[in-house]
C-alpha cells in the first residue's frame, strides 16, 4: 500500500469531505469516551500515554477493504473493529487518520506523536520492525492472481510465459515478491487502483491480498468477468503498530487480540468483514 510522494491526508468525516487539511480525523463508530480518558487526561486505563485526552488515535490507509474504508460516511472494517476493542478496554473512543502508506513502515507519524498506533493490514517484516514495534500477529494472509475470464491466464507462472502485464500495489509485499518472480509489475497507489487498473485493460492480471479480492468478487459483475487462478501462500501475517518502546500500548492491544480470540469475538468479526473463518489459519478459504 502507498500514496504518490507529498500526497496530503484526505479530510473526511460523516457528513462532510473537506480538502486541503494536513491530517484528517475520520469518524468511527463503536466506542463511547468514559473512564481515565474521558475527561480529557492523556493517561488511558492501564497506564497508557496516549497522544490525545480521551481518544485512541489510529493512522491508517484508505480504502483497503475488508480491513478499513469509508462505508456511509465512516470508516468501518476488520481492522477498525479491533481496534475500537482496544479502545474500549482503555475506556476512549477511537479516532482513525487516513495517512499514506509509507508512514506506516517509517513509522514517521508514530514517531511525531500524531497517531498513537497504526492499523492498515499491514504485513510484519524484519525490515518494518527496525521502525516500529508490531503487535502479535492478528492475520495470515495469502496473495492472490486475479485476471480477467477472457485472458486465457491460469497461473502466474502462465502470466510469466505469457510475458502478460501484471498489476500490483506500490510499496507492498505483493509488489515486491512478483519482482523477485522476474515480473516488472505496473505500480499502483491504491488498492483500489490496481482493481481497477485490471478492469480497465492496464493490465493483465495483478497481485493483491486474497481477502481484498474476496470482497471485490462479491459484486456480481466483477465475479462474472474476473476471477482467481493463483492463490500464493507467501506466509505473510499483518500485525498493528505502536511507536517503538510503547510496551503499554503494545500490551493493552495484544491482550484485545487474544481476547477476542479466545470468547468468539474475532471469529464474528472475521465472518462479518471477510468470509469463512479457518480456525487452523485464520485465513480464508481458497478459491
Amino acid at each position: 500500500m502507498n500514496t504518490i510522494p507529498g500526497r496530503r491526508t484526505r479530510v473526511l468525516a460523516a457528513t462532510t469531505a473537506t480538502a486541503g487539511l494536513a491530517l484528517v480525523a475520520v469518524t468511527v463508530s463503536g466506542c463511547t469516551s468514559s473512564g481515565d480518558g474521558g475527561s480529557g487526561s492523556k493517561t488511558a486505563a492501564g497506564g497508557v500515554e496516549l497522544v490525545k485526552g480521551g481518544q485512541l488515535t489510529t493512522c491508517t490507509h484508505l480504502p483497503y477493504p475488508p480491513f478499513q474504508s469509508e462505508i456511509d460516511g465512516k470508516v468501518q472494517g476488520f481492522d477498525v473493529s479491533l481496534i475500537d476493542l482496544v479502545a474500549k478496554d482503555l475506556g476512549v473512543k477511537q479516532t482513525v487518520l487516513d495517512t499514506p502508506f509509507e508512514n506506516f513502515k517509517t513509522g514517521a507519524f508514530l514517531n511525531s506523536g500524531e497517531c498513537d498506533l497504526a492499523a492498515a493490514g499491514m504485513t510484519i517484516t524484519e525490515e518494518r520492525k527496525k521502525n516500529v514495534d508490531f503487535s502479535d500477529p492478528y492475520f495470515d494472509a495469502t496473495q492472490a492472481v486475479l485476471v480477467d475470464r477472457k485472458s486465457g491466464i491460469t497461473s502466474l507462472a502462465d502470466a510469466k510465459a505469457k510475458n502478460a502485464k501484471i498489476g500490483a500495489q506500490a510499496q507492498t509485499t505483493g509488489e515486491e515478491y512478483v519482482q523477485k518472480q522476474g515480473f516488472d509489475p505496473v505500480s499502483f497507489e491504491s488498492s483500489d487502483a490496481v482493481l481497477n487498473g485490471l478492469r480497465a485493460g492496464q493490465v493483465k492480471a495483478v497481485v493483491i491480498d486474497y481477502p481484498v479480492v474476496q470482497g471485490w468478487l462479491k459484486n456480481k459483475a466483477n465475479a462474472d468477468a474476473f476471477k482467481v487462478v493463483d492463490n500464493l501462500n507467501t506466509g505473510e501475517q499483518y500485525g498493528f503498530t505502536v511507536k517503538k518502546g510503547n510496551t503499554k500500548l503494545l500490551a493493552a492491544v495484544n491482550k484485545a487480540i487474544t481476547e477476542a480470540k479466545a470468547d468468539g469475538t474475532y471469529k464474528k468479526l472475521y465472518e462479518k468483514w471477510i468470509g469463512p473463518y479457518d480456525a487452523s489459519a485464520a485465513s480464508p478459504s481458497a478459491s
